[in-house]
């Protein structure tokens, strides 16, 4: 059985460390999104790690396995709520963060939020993802929590295209 986890990397080493997990066949996740950026000369579309300082790893939850991540350049520590454990990431966070990504919207970091009605989508590209619905300057947003990491992601969403979960 293997669980998701957050690892904490390096500084703006996520694709390395990506690589070199991938190299030692280690499933990972980094959630990318695209961004402009503007030099003097010219003007570039540009791939940017959603979290900064993280990815994901998928990978059975025994000792030798979490110490042959760690052992990779670069690796930091395991994200956990209790020290010297590091936590699951639920797979329904995981999937929810992956359709919402696929669908290239425009999207927004928030703090974690707790308040809010636990909601999932019926229709339109992101059917079947769950997270939170928050009411925003007069517009609806569509929070997937990553607990773990204490952060949101949300995009613009219709009140009629969810339900109450």
């Amino acid at each position: 059985m293997f669980n998701w986890y957050a690892l904490y990397v390096k500084s703006r080493h996520e694709f390395v460390i990506q690589d070199q997990l991938f190299k030692k066949e280690i499933g990972t996740y980094l959630p990318v999104v695209q961004r402009l950026r503007q030099w003097k000369d010219r003007r570039k579309q540009i791939r940017f790690p959603l979290f900064p300082g993280y990815l994901f790893v998928n990978i059975p939850p025994d000792p030798e396995t979490f110490l042959s991540v760690l052992k990779v350049k670069g690796v930091l520590s395991f994200v956990s709520a209790e020290p010297g454990y590091p936590t699951a990431v639920p797979s329904e966070e995981i999937y929810s963060l992956k359709l919402l990504l696929e669908n290239n919207k425009t999207i927004d970091v928030f703090p974690n939020i707790k308040e809010g009605t636990r909601v999932r989508v019926k229709r339109g590209p992101l059917q079947g993802a769950e997270g939170v619905l928050l009411n925003k300057d007069d517009q609806y947003m569509f929070l997937i929590n990553i607990n773990i990491l204490g952060r949101s992601v949300g995009v613009r969403i219709y009140v009629d295209d969810v339900e109450v979960i």
